[in-house]
């Protein structure tokens, strides 16, 4: 399966991608790698992501988390 979005990891260990236009964290050591159809995970932050169609979408936002940009 190619993916079609662009993944990368920091020297932390931390797992990126981009929506669109923006810079999402996909987690750490909860991201399943390599990516699967299907695969589906929730970060450390509560947001829940999934492979659908070769493409990674977020299924759902944690509410509850304050980000210390805003």
């Amino acid at each position: 399966m190619e993916l079609k979005n662009r993944i990368w990891m920091t020297g932390n260990l931390e797992w990126f991608t981009y929506l669109g236009n923006e810079i999402v964290f996909l987690g750490r050591r909860e991201v399943p790698y390599p990516l699967r159809e299907g695969d589906r995970w929730t970060n450390s932050y509560g947001d829940t992501f999934q492979v659908v169609d070769g493409e990674i979408i977020r299924e759902s936002v944690n509410p509850d988390f304050q980000n210390s940009d805003n």
